[in-house]
């Protein structure tokens, strides 16, 4: 593996490996599905959904041709990011690459495994008596919103590459 390489294929097996741990001391040490919502604090709750959409919740079909397409199409993401990133040209985009790779891995071993993906974190805000939640998400959610952010900032913002004579 080529050095510019390594840390956006650390970050995504560090963050496979966070969301998945995450993910099973919720299930089975924690045991959230038995316990229901659990107040961290006032704007943050534990909660268990399982999301046979897509992000956000969104195309939410639990189908095994549905949940068949979803895996197919991620594999196919998962390969084209994995070639942007063997040819990426900076440490941000490299990084960013491997967050959302490994948050799109993350998501697909849920998938695999329960046939949903598993989302816990639950962000809300009381205003004038009325409730206002944010999507329920994980840890591999957060790397892939944290991926794009740094992409963006990366395009719009990084260190143009050194252009060849």
């Amino acid at each position: 593996m080529t050095s510019h390489l390594r840390p956006g294929v650390i970050a995504g097996i560090a963050v496979v490996a966070l969301d998945q741990a995450s993910k099973l001391w919720l299930l089975f040490v924690f045991d959230i599905a038995h316990r229901g919502a659990v107040k961290v604090t006032p704007f943050f709750d534990l909660v268990l959904a399982w999301n046979v959409g897509i992000s956000f919740g969104w195309f939410q079909n639990d189908s095994q041709i549905a949940q068949i397409v979803l895996m197919t199409i991620k594999a196919v993401a998962v390969i084209i990011l994995a070639i942007w990133m063997a040819r990426s040209r900076t440490l941000i985009a490299t990084v960013a690459l491997g967050l959302i790779i490994g948050g799109a891995i993350g998501n697909a071993i849920d998938r695999f495994a329960y046939g949903a993906v598993v989302d816990f974190a639950l962000f809300h805000v009381q205003i004038g008596g009325n409730t206002f939640n944010w999507y329920v998400f994980n840890l591999a959610d957060v790397a892939i919103v944290a991926g794009v952010a740094a992409l963006l900032y990366d395009s719009f913002l990084g260190i143009p590459a050194a252009k060849a004579p």
